[in-house]
């Protein structure tokens, strides 16, 4: 097998491709995968859970000593080179779901261009961006979830394995309460982290947004109760069907109240830290500072948070915050991630 050495650490690992059968209808089986490697490695780890965006079977078989990355799609040739060689040709033979960002017509997704990137401000900005675009998804989720029950008067769940009615309500809570959890780090970061940052160039927009932070505090807590006080009431009564109607207008309510509050943040908000002039040490410092203040969304949130983004997202915020953080915290979101 090829040989070559990972852009995360020292540590190797092979990627093996194995040939794909054909199923008696005639369409290709997704091909299997085989990954060995260090299961405490974060270049392992890291690979691992880019190929699980990916239309294939993942095998894969730890071990403490192996080659280097080697990777053999189908009936092709061996092709060795670092992780970014492996997922550029694992890319160009299954591209989508895409890993890298996409551009549309030259523009793109996201309206961010390339040279943003070298601003000093760039990552500090994409990292607050990216969480506003997993909250918003969930936040969407939960809105039509929500609306769905109402609709049924919280009977018959469309799908049965998620249960009886008060089992898919009590699920709706727990899906909820990790949103709720999420929302209140992002603004408990934004309050201690970035605010502070940002008064030398506006004391007066950094209170609005806290105060819109507080104003909306009321209504994520009574969400949270609705759903309980949902749970306990008989299904398809009068009261239970208007208690949902009550619970999914406080959800789009949050929902049209959030968006706002982020469409604001990005277009007034953020493009201060330019102002800031934050030398790169600095904006690395404060990733990290943010993480650390966010250390529920960070761990066993994590692989919640993740869902919330498109998998070339989910990609560039691994790749963020692994480059302003330490190997150990490293290791401990990927295997959030993966195991």
């Amino acid at each position: 097998m090829g040989n070559c050495f990972t852009k995360h650490n020292n540590k190797k690992c092979l990627v093996e491709i194995a040939p794909a059968e054909d199923l008696a209808g005639g369409k290709p089986t997704p091909p299997i995968v085989f990954l060995y490697g260090d299961p405490n490695n974060s270049a392992t780890q890291y690979l691992r859970f880019a190929l699980l965006f990916k239309p294939l079977s993942l095998r894969f078989v730890p071990r403490a000593e192996t080659p280097e990355f080697t990777v053999r799609f189908d009936t092709d040739e061996l092709v060795s080179g670092p992780s970014e060689v492996i997922l550029e040709y694992i890319e160009s033979k299954l591209p989508r779901p895409a890993l890298f960002k996409l551009e549309r017509n030259g523009v793109v997704e996201g309206g961010w261009e390339e040279e943003d990137k070298t601003a000093a401000f760039w990552v500090v900005v994409r990292m607050v961006v990216l969480q506003h675009k997993s909250m918003k998804w969930h936040l969407e989720r939960v809105v039509r979830w929500g609306l769905d029950l109402s609709t049924r008067g919280g009977v018959g769940a469309v799908d049965p394995s998620v249960g009886t009615p008060k089992m898919e309500v009590s699920k709706l809570g727990k899906s909820y309460g990790k949103l709720l959890e999420v929302l209140l780090e992002h603004a408990q970061m934004e309050e201690r982290i970035l605010f502070p940052i940002l008064q030398a160039s506006d004391p007066g927009i950094c209170r609005c947004v806290t105060e819109e932070h507080a104003r909306d505090l009321p209504v994520m807590n009574g969400i949270k109760e609705d759903i309980k006080s949902v749970g306990v009431l008989n299904v398809g009564t009068s009261i239970h069907r208007e208690a949902l109607c009550s619970l999914t207008a406080r959800l789009q309510t949050l929902q049209e109240n959030c968006s706002q509050h982020f469409n604001e943040e990005e277009k007034n908000l953020l493009p201060l830290m330019e102002a800031a002039d934050l030398t790169k040490h600095r904006q690395r410092k404060i990733v990290e500072q943010s993480i650390s203040v966010m250390q529920g969304t960070h761990s066993h949130l994590f692989r919640f948070f993740i869902d919330g983004l498109l998998p070339h997202e989910a990609m560039e915020y691994l790749d963020l915050v692994m480059s302003c953080t330490d190997k150990e915290t490293t290791a401990s979101m990927l295997s959030v991630l993966v195991d």
